[in-house]
């Protein structure tokens, strides 16, 4: 068998490995950012804050997202998608520890570093998945990707509070670097699998896409600057509203479920808390079960399936606010398939790291910049009505505005692939 051809057999297996990895990069691209959420009220009274200052320590990380694309774009260009992977964990692990200095300075400082880094690997992760795992497993390795961020959120959220009552909140913060340490280790043996590979078969590889040598950066041969622009290309501009669409929803509801059960209800916090938390649950079944539904055919029957669900949350409860729990799990299930549908479709429609890359860039960053206004956009709205129908109707605003925007983004992403293929 020749090289070309065993190159080829290898391609077409299923990369068990990097689908171990990319679970367990998952679990920390969310995890640290909710870790101090069950103890924000330890770290007010320790550092010295105002509520608005700590409320700053969990928003903030969402407009690094936003402000951080450009920096992982850079660094993807720079080193390679996997080793920019290894970046993003290692100021993870850094920004943690900084973050539980117990300074008011450190908490800020690791939380910015934590936010920088994260952005690193929400915008990498889909690169990787577009160029190694096979076109018709990618959106699930997306769903897997997806459900794992949101069980790193629920782990976090669930043990840090009773670690902190044992250890402090210094230390019940700083331990999840453990799961990092544990995502570097194995993705680790990725990287160097990787860069084992003949730089000879990488160079004929790069050769055979684009005719270049100059394509090999990294050890994955990151696609060098050429003619085409995301910026020009209106799918990018089409799923960046969407996934802000989804970013503002899935932002404003996880700042304030919590306290619209506790009113609306009568709830006691730990059993607002626990009533909110089905909307992070379901959203594994929402990220690994959409997927399936990729196999409906017109294409954007997906997108509009999910973009119902995420609508029937807001309209639900303020239609029949009785059966929250039911609203609660059917938005769950949608904000969890949704990151999917829009991520998915990236992967789907670029052919290059460097389109996928900057894409994934674009519609993030732009996604982000939105979310980050979305809790105090519904606090407002909140306070200046002294009830929550206003903040449900301005999250039903942004659902519907997601299920319009991703249907047509999978009409417009199913005609370009069929052109492609002719």
């Amino acid at each position: 068998m020749t090289r070309g051809a065993t190159g080829r057999a290898a391609a077409s297996s299923f990369p068990w490995l990097l689908l171990v990895g990319i679970s367990l990069v998952a679990l920390n691209l969310r995890g640290p950012l909710v870790a101090i959420a069950p103890v924000i009220e330890e770290i007010e009274a320790s550092l010295g804050l105002s509520p608005t200052a700590a409320g700053l320590l969990t928003s903030l990380p969402v407009l690094c997202f936003a402000l951080g694309t450009p920096i992982a774009a850079w660094t993807i260009r720079l080193t390679g998608a996997e080793r920019a992977v290894a970046i993003s964990l290692i100021g993870t692990l850094i920004g943690t520890i900084v973050r539980s200095g117990g300074t008011t300075w450190a908490a800020f400082a690791g939380t910015v570093i934590i936010g920088l880094a994260i952005a690193i690997g929400n915008v990498v992760v889909p690169v990787v998945i577009r160029r190694d795992v096979p076109p018709e497993r990618a959106q699930l390795v997306t769903g897997v990707y997806s459900a794992m961020m949101n069980v790193g959120s629920m782990l976090t959220i669930a043990v840090t509070a009773p670690l902190a009552e044992l250890i402090g909140w210094q230390w019940a913060t700083a331990i999840w670097g453990v799961l990092i340490v544990v995502a570097l280790a194995v993705w680790g043996v990725h990287l160097r699998r990787v860069t084992a590979e003949s730089r000879e078969a990488r160079e004929a590889a790069a050769l055979a896409v684009t005719g270049s040598l100059a394509a090999v950066t990294g050890p994955t041969g990151v696609v060098a600057p050429g003619e085409y622009s995301a910026w020009r290309n209106p799918m990018t501009w089409l799923l960046a509203a969407a996934f802000a669409a989804q970013s503002f929803s899935y932002y404003g509801l996880s700042a304030w479920l919590p306290s619209l059960y506790a009113d609306v209800y009568d709830l006691d916090t730990i059993a607002a808390g626990n009533v909110a938390s089905l909307f992070q649950l379901a959203a594994v079944a929402g990220a690994l079960g959409v997927p399936f539904l990729g196999r409906l055919r017109p294409a954007w029957v997906q997108p509009a399936i999910v973009g119902v669900l995420w609508t029937t949350l807001p309209l639900g409860l303020l239609l029949a606010p009785e059966a929250c729990l039911v609203w609660t799990v059917t938005g769950g299930i949608a904000q969890g398939g949704g990151f999917v549908v829009i991520i998915a479709t990236v992967v789907r429609i670029t052919r290059t790291d460097r389109e996928t890359t900057q894409m994934s860039a674009l519609v993030q960053a732009g996604g982000y910049l939105v979310a980050a206004t979305a809790p105090p956009v519904l606090g407002a709205l909140h306070e200046s009505s002294g009830a929550w129908a206003l903040p449900l109707v301005a999250v039903l605003v942004a659902t519907l505005a997601f299920l319009v925007l991703t249907t047509s983004a999978s009409v417009r992403s199913a005609r370009l692939i069929d052109r492609r293929a002719r």
